[in-house]
């Protein structure tokens, strides 16, 4: 198996930190495991050089019955409309933890909240594909409390829906550590509605700093500006767009 495991990866560490994270991998036949799930995720159109890094992240993987486990998940996803262009593929690599959950106790559940909030099939699979883990929340612990914190804030479900598309992690962001800071930081400091996001649902992506150096620069010199033209882009082209570069390093 260690043989096998090797030819999976590019780097030395790779193996030993895979077999680390699930050494049970040792135990399971090369014959009767390993090559049957590799065969099973090239039927989803994953290239062997991703099958090999899916393996060595979640090893846990090999333990899981391609019949009962895999298959029914991979069902799961194409009913949401993921059955097409190799798109359960792209979801697999992208979180292959995802194969590791109970279609009915977490990612049907998950899935239906997501509708039921507004999103249609289209958005559904805009999300799963940028950012499938988010099927793998728990509704109540989780989805449930930043949907209710972005509802007291006054968004409508439209725009609630219009934010989960936009920046799916929205839903799953700390509330106290993330979202709570940037709306008040939007509304109390720079004075802006707080419904200015669902054009730029991304501005929860950008750390405080960012947000404060940029605000504060653009505020000495009274420049106007929307969210997107503020942050979407790197410190040398934002200096340089709002005439700024001069006087400032990168650094800064």
């Amino acid at each position: 198996m260690v043989e096998c495991l090797k030819t999976l990866g590019t780097k030395p560490l790779e193996v030993a930190t895979a077999i680390a994270k699930f050494p049970p991998i040792l135990s399971h036949s090369v014959e009767e495991k390993l090559c049957p799930l590799l065969a099973f995720f090239q039927t989803l159109g994953i290239p062997e050089k991703q099958i090999g890094k899916m393996i060595l992240l979640h090893p846990r993987l090999i333990s899981y019955s391609i019949e009962t486990k895999l298959a029914e998940i991979v069902d799961f996803l194409a009913s949401l409309g993921l059955n097409k262009d190799g798109m359960i593929g792209k979801v697999v690599v992208r979180d292959p933890y995802i194969m590791g959950y109970s279609v009915d106790k977490r990612l049907r559940p998950t899935s239906q909240f997501l509708k039921s909030i507004g999103l249609t099939e289209q958005d559904l699979q805009v999300v799963a594909l940028n950012f499938p883990a988010i099927l793998s929340r728990n509704v109540n612990k989780v989805l449930v409390p930043n949907y209710a914190y972005l509802r007291k804030c006054g968004f409508q479900d439209r725009q609630i829906v219009a934010l989960v598309v936009g920046f799916p992690l929205i839903l799953i962001k700390s509330i106290q550590n993330s979202l709570e800071p940037r709306i008040k930081f939007l509304v109390d400091v720079m004075g802006r509605q707080v419904d200015e996001v669902i054009d730029y649902p991304c501005f929860f992506r950008h750390g405080m700093k960012r947000l404060e150096f940029r605000y504060k620069l653009l505020k000495e010199r009274n420049l106007d500006c929307s969210l997107s033209e503020m942050l979407d882009c790197n410190k040398k082209k934002f200096l340089t767009k709002f005439g700024l570069l001069e006087g400032y390093t990168l650094s800064n």
